[in-house]
C-alpha cells in the first residue's frame, strides 16, 4: 500500500476584536482617575476633557465606554474636516481619538472647540501627550489647549498587568497558568501595548507550531525575540 502523506495542519490568523464594554475594563491604580471621570459623566468639571496616556493604556477603551453612555460619535483626529464639524457635534457628544501634534488642522480644531462651547457639547479627547506642551501657530488655540482639564493614565502596576494578561489570553481562549503570567510580567516592557503584543505573538506562534502556551514555550519563543519593544535591556533571555 502506498504511503499516504498526511496533510499539514495550517495555522490560521484570526482577527480578535477587542471587547470594549465596561465589564471588560480592568481597573487599577494607574487608570482609576480616568475611569472615575468616565463614570461620573455628565457631572464633569469641564465639557471638554483630555485623557492622556501611553499607547495601550486604555484611553480608547474608556472612550468607547463613554461613547456608549453618551451616544457620542467617535472620529480619528486626522479625519476631522472643517465642514463636518457641525455634524460631528450633532449629538452634543464627541470622541476625538489619538489627537497629537501634526495630526490635526489648527483652524478646524479651533472651530470645533469654539462650536462645542457654543452648543455646550461634550468632547472627550484621547492623546499620548499633554496638549499644553504642543506648539501651535494659532495663539488662541494654544490658550484653549492649555486650559483643557487633563486626566492622566500612568504605567500599570504588577497586579493590573497580571489581570490584563489573563483577560487577553481568555479573550483568545488560551489557557495559561501562574508561572507563565509571572514570566511575562517580569520580562516584558511595562506597558499595555507590550502585553497585547506578547499575547498576540504567543497565540499566533502556538497555533502555527501546534504547541501549548506554557512558560517553557514563552521562554523559547522570546529568547531570541525580534520584537525589541516587548523587552528591556535583558530581552527575553532566561533559562527554563
Amino acid at each position: 500500500m502506498a504511503n499516504v502523506r498526511r496533510p499539514e495542519q495550517l495555522g490560521l490568523t484570526l482577527d480578535h476584536t477587542a471587547r470594549l464594554g465596561r465589564e471588560d475594563f480592568i481597573e487599577g491604580p494607574s487608570n482609576a482617575s480616568a475611569l472615575h471621570l468616565i463614570e461620573r459623566w455628565p457631572d464633569w468639571p469641564h465639557r471638554v476633557v483630555v485623557l492622556v496616556g501611553p499607547e495601550g493604556a486604555g484611553k480608547t477603551h474608556l472612550a468607547a465606554i463613554w461613547a456608549t453612555a453618551s451616544e457620542a460619535r467617535t472620529v480619528a483626529a486626522g479625519a476631522v474636516v472643517h465642514d463636518d464639524v457641525p455634524a460631528l457635534l450633532a449629538t452634543h457628544a464627541l470622541v476625538i481619538d489619538d489627537l497629537a501634534p501634526g495630526s490635526f488642522d489648527e483652524r478646524t480644531l479651533f472651530h470645533l472647540l469654539n462650536l462645542a462651547r457654543q452648543e455646550q457639547a461634550f468632547v472627550l479627547i484621547a492623546a499620548r501627550s499633554q496638549p499644553a506642551a504642543w506648539t501651535v501657530a494659532i495663539k488662541d488655540l494654544a490658550s484653549r489647549l492649555r486650559a483643557l482639564p487633563v486626566v492622566t493614565l500612568s504605567s500599570p502596576d504588577d497586579a493590573l498587568l497580571r489581570a490584563v494578561i489573563v483577560k487577553l489570553c481568555a479573550d483568545r481562549q488560551l489557557a495559561v497558568d501562574e508561572s507563565l503570567v509571572s514570566y511575562l510580567v517580569t520580562r516584558i516592557e511595562r506597558s499595555f501595548a507590550a502585553v497585547q503584543a506578547a499575547v498576540a505573538t504567543l497565540d499566533r506562534e502556538a497555533l502555527r507550531q501546534q504547541r501549548r502556551v506554557t512558560r517553557a514555550f514563552a521562554v523559547e519563543l522570546f529568547r531570541d525575540s525580534d520584537q525589541p519593544d516587548l523587552f528591556g535591556e535583558d530581552g527575553g533571555n532566561e533559562s527554563v
